[in-house]
């Protein structure tokens, strides 16, 4: 399975302490290198340059050779090397949460998941305490709001 990430769900997956979920469930996950230079960016949290300077050889970062399109323009750097990476490695996930960049990746034929997707197939699989998972999430900026946290809890 060839999976490629955003930067967001790994800079979550890493704040919440459970980033190995992706080696789980995927094996080995890709990353352009534009979202290898958001992650280890200046004003990246320290818990994220820490995890990166030690990444696992799980996380493989690679180049992409095709030019950004113009509908990719509106997106951040990441987001749109992440779909170009994944069409030219013809990629079965993308893991990716900005709605605009879930739509152009759909729109490009990718099938995408964010990181509320990667953590309620994690619960499935029973790979971690799913309370203590929303905790720790309440604890950052990500949006998880009440229809999502009973989204994951019925999962």
């Amino acid at each position: 399975m060839i999976v490629i990430a955003d930067t967001t769900p790994i800079n979550y997956l890493i704040l919440i302490d459970e980033i190995e979920i992706l080696a789980e469930l995927y094996g080995k996950v890709i990353i352009p290198e534009a979202v290898f230079r958001e992650l280890k960016a200046e004003a990246a949290p320290k818990e994220i340059k820490k995890w990166l300077a030690n990444r696992p050889e799980w996380l493989e970062v690679q180049n992409i050779s095709a030019q950004i399109g113009e509908d990719l323009k509106s997106l951040d750097a990441g987001e749109a090397e992440a779909i170009v990476l994944a069409e030219e490695l013809n990629a079965d996930l993308l893991l990716i949460d900005e709605r605009l960049g879930r739509k152009i990746a759909q729109e490009h034929g990718l099938r995408v998941v964010g990181t509320i997707g990667i953590l309620a197939l994690a619960k499935q699989k029973k790979l971690f305490n799913l309370e203590d998972v929303i905790g720790k999430l309440e604890k950052t900026n990500f949006y998880l709001s009440d229809k999502l946290k009973e989204f994951l809890r019925k999962q």
